[in-house]
């Protein structure tokens, strides 16, 4: 009986100790940088991209709970309420997510691997229609649903959906057509004599005149030759009463410099160089709309003379000399889109300003190419915000698109016949994203009215008036419809937790259901902080939305972080993208750091002035938040002013450096990771909406480029950089180092990471640039 007791008592005390030390092996605290920076696997990974099966009883999502080199796709069914991972044989069976509906949603149209495929939506029968070794793509119903439009190669087809029978409705030619030779009037006298003289000549010229005519008159009819003068050809639509095709023309900018970026820890033993971006400034892209009148076999060029202010200058041309200053001309534009209305009456195209000021709307008579501008907005910052660039067709003489017109990001509609424009949505809230519901007497959004850091659902009458808030869960509800509207997908998360999954009715009252389960016990045993949303008063009296995260005992010290990207949004109630730095900050809490993390002027989610605070001036008003956001922690959380630290990456990265270069003695510590140090060397697209282009408005990017200002270095600095960043090159930091090399500076070092692009992925690497922050902090902010 002793024995067995005693057998009994080990047999416990062994499972006790293998469940505590299992408890202790799931646990995270104390946090360190090496736990916090492994392959984020560790935490769980987090369901992305769903959709619904076309007959609304599965969801379909890509998951990765087995810690897979990548994720697989799963499916949940809405009888069973259970979740599998689907096999490869069923996974290659499905019909692609996206593709074009008939007018009655009966049947879609897809491609998958290059070829179409036909589904009924309520059998599921699938047909495919092609097998080809050239690809089809962009695949739609004709007007009347007959029949399949698509592209193969630069070309647009008609495939009848009942006879199989393929049309092709236009021949696109590469390069310029070649001119014949024209006769010269030697040769034109000599033949003629020829004719006159010779009897035999004239009766065979006549027999091949008349059996040419013939020939011709028994050819069927063909589409007209176009050739393309080497230019790229894309969104090319048929009309739905088949009467025109638009199609858009981009012809390659000439002249512009890549830069190179190399790389030199390779597979081959060699130095190789990685293709990057031209630099801001370069010249770019020209495009063309054209319209073929498929019955007069003509085509016509869209005139851009009739848009409103098309030759406007901007205003910051008054900061130069008249002599310097090129005289107005006529600008180039951007066609984004054309949308032809469902029974083909009217074209609406939106168009874009190549400087970025003027976005238009405008419908065009395709038999004349001329434009009629329905909505014309200008910003002498630049045109941009949620949905800038989105448009629809409410019904046949109506569109809906989003304008920032009142400030802040809101549904409007036209009407295409009397001009007659409508604002659906109004207030100091931004509309994110819309969609039509199937019958089109309903619009779909996502919005911020809540709260500028929630993010929820809501439906309303095409017609406008009060809204319905369909979502609930504080944070970020990010919805899919089902198919017969009546259900939610949502992928929500909140400040604390990562995306997760959600099944909900769509009604107001409804309760949504979570459907999957993600993190990992060891990420789950750690109490992660929820920071305080607040708002910091800026030195001219606007409110910056912040995070704020208090520690239990405090140090004293206090860092400041900067999100990159300019225009995106970080003090949220949802899961941060982020979240390595969320969770550092966690880190710097449990030490006794005060952290604030601003979404400083130039961030989403606040409207027009405050997206379009930094124009001209990078480092301007951005700065000045953050400079004010260091006064508050010293002012209201009793932070010694001499211990703050700031860091950033990207565009934080810069925003540090113009702190420690342009603020001295505000941040005592700064760490710059993969930071922009010249904006003349950025890409096009971002800096030119910011600072318009470097010859023009160098005024701009003096005043914006942390390397001029070099020499106010005071205080301590690190910079980090991935070696083969093709984003923000390396060359940016190394021009930097020389200057201060020059400079004399000694208070400043720099780590290179020979393997890492912008965004690092190596977790060894994000190890290794959070210690050195990490030791920054401790060691200068004590």
């Amino acid at each position: 009986m002793n024995r067995f007791f005693r057998f009994v008592t080990l047999c416990f005390a062994v499972s006790f100790f293998s469940f505590h030390h299992s408890l202790l092996a799931q646990s995270l605290a104390p946090l360190t940088v090496e736990k916090i920076m492994r392959d984020p696997k560790w935490m769980g990974v987090a369901p992305s991209n769903p959709y619904w099966s076309e007959d609304g009883t599965k969801i379909y999502f890509s998951w990765n709970p087995e810690k897979n080199t990548g994720d697989s796709l799963y499916v949940y069914e809405l009888s069973s309420k259970q979740t599998r991972k689907l096999t490869p044989t069923e996974r290659n069976s499905l019909p692609a997510a996206f593709g074009d509906y008939n007018q009655a949603f009966t049947q879609k149209l897809f491609t998958k691997d290059g070829d179409i495929y036909w589904i009924d939506v309520k059998t599921g029968q699938t047909r495919q229609l092609t097998n080809t070794v050239e690809p089809e793509s962009n695949v739609t119903f004709s007007g009347d649903d007959s029949k399949a439009i698509f592209r193969r190669g630069p070309n647009l087809f008609s495939l009848h959906l009942q006879t199989g029978e393929l049309t092709q409705l236009t021949n696109f030619l590469p390069g310029p057509k070649r001119a014949e030779a024209a006769a010269n009037e030697q040769d034109k006298w000599l033949k003629k004599d020829q004719l006159a003289l010779f009897e035999v000549l004239k009766e065979r010229a006549d027999k091949k005149k008349e059996g040419d005519k013939i020939a011709k008159s028994n050819q069927p009819k063909r589409p007209k030759e176009i050739y393309t003068n080497d230019a790229l050809l894309d969104n090319i639509v048929l009309s739905p009463n088949a009467d025109f095709i638009t199609y858009r023309s981009t012809k390659a900018a000439t002249g512009a410099k890549s830069a190179v970026v190399p790389s030199y820890v390779t597979e081959s033993g060699y130095t190789e160089d990685l293709p990057a971006r031209t630099k801001v400034g370069a010249p770019q892209n020209s495009s063309q709309l054209f319209v073929y009148n498929i019955k007069k076999d003509t085509i016509l060029e869209a005139s851009i003379k009739d848009l409103t202010g098309i030759n406007a200058k901007p205003d910051y041309v008054k900061d130069y000399k008249a002599d310097t200053v090129k005289k107005a001309a006529a600008r180039k534009v951007q066609f984004v889109t054309t949308r032809w209305s469902e029974d083909g009456k009217y074209l609406v195209a939106m168009l874009r300003s190549q400087d970025n000021k003027d976005r238009w709307v405008a419908s065009l008579d395709p038999t004349t190419a001329k434009f009629k501008v329905l909505d014309h907005l200008r910003d002498e910052a630049w045109v941009g915000g949620p949905g800038s660039f989105w448009l629809d067709w409410v019904d046949n003489e109506t569109v809906i698109f989003h304008s920032e017109a009142t400030g802040y990001s809101h549904l409007y509609t036209v009407n295409v016949r009397t001009g007659e424009r409508k604002p659906l949505t109004s207030g100091k809230f931004e509309v994110q994203q819309a969609q039509l519901s199937k019958d089109k007497k309903t619009i779909f959004f996502q919005s911020n009215e809540v709260h500028p850091g929630e993010q929820h659902f809501y439906k309303m009458a095409v017609t406008g008036g009060d809204r319905t808030k369909l979502t609930k869960m504080v944070g970020a509800n990010d919805a899919t419809l089902s198919p017969d509207e009546t259900k939610l997908v949502i992928r929500y998360s909140s400040a604390t937790k990562p995306w997760e999954l959600f099944l909900q009715d769509a009604q107001p009252t409804a309760t949504a259901s979570q459907i999957t389960q993600s993190l990992s016990p060891e990420f789950s045993s750690y109490a992660w902080k929820e920071p305080q949303i607040i708002t910091v008063k800026a030195s001219d009296g606007v409110d910056i939305y912040s995070r704020l995260y208090v520690p239990k005992k405090k140090n004293g010290a206090a860092v400041v972080f900067v999100h990159g990207a300019g225009y995106l949004q970080n003090a949220h109630k949802w899961w941060s993208q982020y979240f390595r730095e969320y969770m550092f900050h966690n880190l710097l809490v449990d030490l006794g750091y005060t952290v604030l993390d601003m979404d400083y002027r130039a961030s989403a989610g606040y409207g027009r002035d405050v997206r379009t605070g930094i124009y001209r001036f990078m480092g301007g008003k951005d700065l000045d938040d953050n400079v004010d956001g260091a006064k508050y922690l010293v002012e209201k959380h009793g932070i010694n002013p001499n211990r703050i630290g700031i860091y950033g990456g990207s565009y934080g990265g810069f925003i540090t450096l113009m702190a420690m270069f342009t603020k001295p003695g505000v941040f005592k510590a700064g760490a710059a990771l993969r930071p922009v140090t010249d904006w003349a060397a950025y890409n096009h697209p971002y800096t030119a909406n910011i600072l318009n282009e470097p010859a023009a408005d160098s005024l701009a990017y003096r005043r914006s480029s942390p390397i001029y200002h070099a020499a106010g270095l005071k205080d301590y600095l690190l910079i980090c950089h991935g070696m083969v960043d093709v984003n923000v090159h390396i060359q940016d930091s190394y021009r930097l180092v020389q200057r201060l090399i020059e400079l004399k500076k000694d208070n400043w070092e720099m780590a290179s990471y020979p393997m890492e692009d912008h965004g690092f992925v190596e977790a060894s690497s994000w190890t290794d640039e959070y210690k050195r922050i990490l030791k920054l902090f401790q060691e200068r902010l004590k």
